[in-house]
């Protein structure tokens, strides 16, 4: 067969399957020639260029921005969340509303979720969920620590049964302060049955859904009480902290600092979140791009959702 007449036959196939809607089985019953000859020049057809594929990304959607963060950082996933306006107000309730969809698209039947308890966005993402109807999770497990204050408890602690009861699962409170005087009351506070019955569940966990802190804590965890001093928070800075997850403070390359405060928080750690087959980062906002970056380099998270503002601050970090 000539070039030309190759051609044409490719630009009929295609022009047949992706223009007139035929099956392949339908083109090689007009065509007459076999499915596996239809399969091969629809690939043929894509190779010479006679089909091109593009992508008209509807308003509100960034493709490009989610592409960007994907390649640089080498994460699976990026959701950036449509925004008008960079503050922090706009910025947590779009990634609450992405956050909310995600779980509700993405929640499968005997899931164990976990979540950490202090974060704006996830507090968003629990008051966007829709009862989900579908499937049950087996249970919601508290990843840090929500004893505080009692209405900084309250907040902490219906974060947790309120998800559970939107997605069917049972919750699993984890009854004790996220920040402890010493790593050695510490011990002995995770040593409480109560305490270590869920500590003990931290392993089994399916997907984590964290926020992403800071060096500066959020207005939440200062009125409860959960949080460092002023002058430890100073000294992780010069240690080279950028940023937290469930209070376990990391540097710019996501490496996790050691030492007594790390080990004085009642929570999971960082090595246990890597052990946790998804985890979904939410997390925008300028004073946290840094803190963003340090978990995706480090790889701390597996699905990074934020807002524009901030994706577009990710993507052009060299």
């Amino acid at each position: 067969m000539s070039r030309t007449n190759e051609l044409r036959m490719i630009t009929r196939v295609a022009q047949m399957y992706h223009l007139e809607g035929l099956k392949q089985s339908d083109i090689s019953e007009v065509l007459r020639i076999s499915q596996a000859s239809v399969s091969r020049l629809l690939k043929r057809a894509e190779a010479e260029g006679i089909v091109r594929v593009s992508i008209v990304a509807p308003s509100g959607t960034y493709p490009d921005l989610e592409s960007a963060i994907r390649e640089k950082f080498g994460i699976s996933e990026v959701i950036v969340a449509d925004c008008r306006e960079d503050n922090d107000d706009a910025v947590f309730s779009a990634i609450g509303v992405a956050a909310a969809h995600l779980l509700e698209q993405t929640l499968e039947d005997g899931d164990v979720i976990g979540v950490s308890s202090w974060s704006a966005t996830l507090q968003q993402m629990l008051d966007n969920i829709h009862p989900i109807k579908r499937v049950r999770a087996e249970r919601v497990i508290q990843l840090l620590g929500g004893i505080g204050v009692p209405s900084a408890q309250i907040h902490a602690t219906q974060l947790t049964t309120r998800l559970a009861h939107l997605i069917n699962g049972e919750p699993q409170l984890l009854p004790a302060p996220c920040v402890t005087g010493s790593p050695e009351s510490k011990r002995i506070l995770v040593s409480d049955p109560h305490v270590k019955a869920t500590v003990d569940q931290f392993k089994r966990v399916t997907t984590a859904f964290v926020g992403i802190g800071a060096m500066a804590p959020s207005q939440n965890l200062i009125y409860s009480g959960n949080t460092f001093t002023q002058a430890e928070l100073e000294e992780l800075a010069r240690r080279g902290a950028v940023g937290d997850i469930c209070l376990r403070f990391y540097t710019a390359d996501g490496e996790p600092l050691a030492g007594e405060i790390y080990e004085r928080v009642v929570g999971m750690t960082l090595e246990e979140l890597q052990a946790v087959p998804r985890v979904i980062g939410t997390a925008g906002g300028k004073r946290k791009t840094a803190s963003i970056a340090g978990a995706l380099r480090g790889k701390l998270i597996d699905v990074l959702i934020t807002d524009r503002f901030t994706a577009e601050r990710l993507s052009e970090l060299t």
